[in-house]
Formats: structure tokens, sequence, C-alpha cells
């Protein structure tokens, strides 16, 4: 019994080392995609700070679509890579972060081709969307939106010198960066 007992102990144990040393894949999120549509929807209003339009006119919302270029393709084969950069692992993780999420996870609203987009920074948004929500800070946070004190740290995940366009030993003015997508909500007067 003893004997096997400790087989399947040690069988368990290898398949989550192998499923965490997967490299390609994310884990699995707590919560759901909704996609920048659902969120948009909201955040749209001159109230909410016209969020959305921050966004649509940002070099995140065209991220994805920076990636089926001839210029992307060609940066990503002078890098080594042999698939299109729109195919990439290491070009899509910045570029369209939710790539390799689930599909289960996304939801009918969800388009991967709006690149860095509200879930990218704020997390997925399927139990926080609603407005009774959204109106309880903790709640929303405990619902999974996530929203950082550290932009420098979070920031860097992707402007960093790994990114083609950041030359080597350059700094990356994080300030600089967050005041072209800055997106906050109006104070009530």
């Amino acid at each position: 019994m003893f004997h096997k007992l400790f087989i399947s102990v040690l069988l368990l144990s290898s398949t989550l080392l192998l499923a965490a040393s997967d490299s390609t894949k994310t884990v699995m999120p707590k919560h759901g995609f909704v996609g920048t549509a659902t969120c948009g929807m909201c955040h749209k209003t001159e109230k909410q700070g016209q969020q959305l339009s921050i966004w649509q006119n940002s070099k995140h919302a065209s991220a994805y679509k920076t990636l089926q270029t001839d210029e992307a393709n060609k940066i990503a084969k002078e890098k080594g890579f042999s698939t299109p950069a729109v195919e990439t692992p290491e070009c899509l993780k910045c570029h369209a972060p939710e790539y390799n999420v689930d599909k289960s996870m996304l939801g009918p609203k969800f388009n991967i081709a709006d690149g860095v987009q509200c879930e990218t920074c704020h997390g997925a948004g399927a139990d926080y969307k609603n407005l009774s929500v959204m109106k309880d800070k903790a709640k929303a946070v405990e619902s999974g939106l996530v929203l950082h004190d550290d932009l420098k740290t979070f920031c860097v995940t992707c402007h960093n010198s790994e990114s083609p366009t950041i030359k080597a030993g350059e700094t990356v003015d994080v300030n600089a960066l967050w005041d072209k997508i800055k997106h906050p909500i109006p104070q009530a007067k």
C-alpha cells in the first residue's frame, strides 16, 4: 500500500514540475478576461476621464498590429527567430500578453488584436466588471482588479533592454511613458 502511495505522489510531483517548467504557458488566471470592448462600455465617458479613447490613441492599442508589419518580421528575424513576429512568443509576451491564456478564460468580446489592453495592466475583469463591484474599490481588488503602486516595476517587465526599441544601457523613463497613457478618473467638483 505504501509503495503505491509513494509512486502516486512521485508521479504527481513529476507532473507538476513538468507543468511548472513549461514557460510557454501562462499560469491559469483565477478570473476570466472580458476584453476592451466590455471595459470600454463604462470607461468611455467624460465622467470616467475618457479612458477608452486614451487607450485607443496609445501605442498599447496597436501593439499587436505592430507585430503584423514587415518591420516587426525583420526585427524578429534579426533576433534569430524563425517565425513571423506575430507568432513569436518572445514578441507576443509584451505585444499581446494574453496570447497564451487558455481560450476558455476569454469572453466573447475579448480580442487578441487589442494588444496591450485594459486587462493586461488591470487584471482579468470578469469578476470585477460589474458596476456594483467597481463602486467598491476593495471589493473590486478582491475580485481581481489590479492597481499599481509601483509603475516602474510593472512597466519594465516589457519596457526593458529585451525590447528591440530600447538600446543596450538605455534607461527607461517610466514617468515619461506613463505621461503618455495615464488615465485617472477626474475628481468630482
